[in-house]
C-alpha cells in the first residue's frame, strides 16, 4: 500500500536536517531536462509562466541556476522535512520518530512537477514548478505530457510485490492527473476530508489539505498496512463517516464551532 502527496509551495531549508538519513532522489536526469529548460528563461518569462512577483520569479531563476545533478547535505534536504505547506503542517515530520521516518520511506510519494516522485528522505534542491505548469518540453505542452506514463510505471514497481496493490490518494487533483491511470495497476482509494460550515458538510481547503498530511501521519504512527485500517482515523476531532463513504472514497468530517 502506498500513499500519495502532494509538494509544497513553500520551503523550509534552515536549520539542515542533521543526522536524519537520507537517499538521494530517483529522477535525476529528467529532473535535469527540465532544469535545462527553465535556466533558458528569463524573470520575466518564469513570473508569466507561473504567475509570480518580481521577485518570486528573481528567487526561482536563481534556484534554477544553482541547481546540481549531485545532492549532498549543502545544497539538498529531504523532501519531507524541506516542504513547508498545510499538508505538511499536519503531518509535522520533524516530531515523528526514526521507526515512523522509515516506515514512511518505504510507503509515502510524494509527487512532484520537477522531480516526478519524491520518497521522504530525498535529497531535494529547492525549486518552484508545479504540476500544472504548461511548460513547454520534447515530450509535449506540459508537464503531464513530460511525465507521461513513467509515474504509474514507477508506482507499479513499488506495488509489484503486494498481492493486492493499493494506492491511497492525499494528492490533489492536480498532481495526481500525473498518475496515468491507464498504466496503474492498484486500486486506487481517495481520502475526503469536510468540515461543517454553514449548515452544512463540505470540504475546506486549509482544513483539507492539513488533514491529508494528519492522515499520513496517522498512517506512519500506526504502521497501516490495509485501507480498512483508515477508518479509524480519528485526529483533530475527524471520524469515519460510513454512510457517506464508499469502497474507494472514504470520508472523514469534523463539527468544531470555530470552522
Amino acid at each position: 500500500m502506498l500513499f500519495l502527496l502532494s509538494p509544497a509551495k513553500s520551503l523550509d531549508f534552515d536549520p539542515p536536517a542533521a543526522g536524519v538519513p537520507h537517499s538521494q532522489p530517483l529522477f535525476v536526469p529528467q529532473a535535469r531536462a527540465l532544469i535545462d529548460i527553465l535556466q533558458q528563461k528569463s524573470p520575466q518569462e518564469i513570473a508569466s509562466l507561473m504567475s509570480l512577483s518580481d521577485s518570486l520569479a528573481g528567487l526561482n531563476v536563481a534556484r534554477y541556476q544553482a541547481w546540481s545533478p549531485k545532492f549532498t547535505a549543502k545544497n539538498a534536504k529531504q523532501a519531507l522535512l524541506a516542504f513547508n505547506g498545510d499538508v505538511y503542517d499536519g503531518l509535522d515530520a520533524k516530531t515523528l520518530k526514526p521507526d515512523d521516518l522509515t516506515w514512511a520511506q518505504g510507503h509515502l510519494c510524494i509527487l512532484s512537477g520537477l522531480y516526478g516522485v519524491l520518497r521522504p528522505l530525498d535529497y531535494m534542491q529547492p525549486y518552484r514548478l508545479e504540476m500544472g505548469t504548461r511548460l513547454a518540453n520534447p515530450g509535449g505542452k506540459d508537464l503531464y505530457q513530460f511525465w507521461g506514463s513513467q509515474i504509474a510505471d514507477y508506482l507499479n514497481t513499488r506495488l509489484a510485490a503486494d498481492t493486492s496493490p493499493v494506492v491511497i490518494n492525499l494528492a490533489s487533483q492536480e498532481y495526481f492527473k500525473a498518475v496515468d491511470q491507464k498504466v496503474l495497476k492498484a486500486r486506487v482509494v481517495d481520502c475526503v476530508f469536510e468540515d461543517f460550515k454553514d449548515g452544512q458538510y463540505k470540504i475546506i481547503s486549509f482544513y483539507a489539505k492539513r488533514a491529508r498530511g494528519l492522515m499520513a501521519r496517522f498512517a506512519a504512527t500506526q504502521r497501516l498496512n490495509l485501507p480498512e485500517q483508515l477508518k479509524g482515523f480519528d485526529l483533530d476531532g475527524y471520524s469515519f463517516a460510513a454512510a457517506e463513504s464508499s469502497i474507494d472514497r472514504l470520508v472523514f468530517r469534523r463539527r468544531l464551532a470555530h470552522v
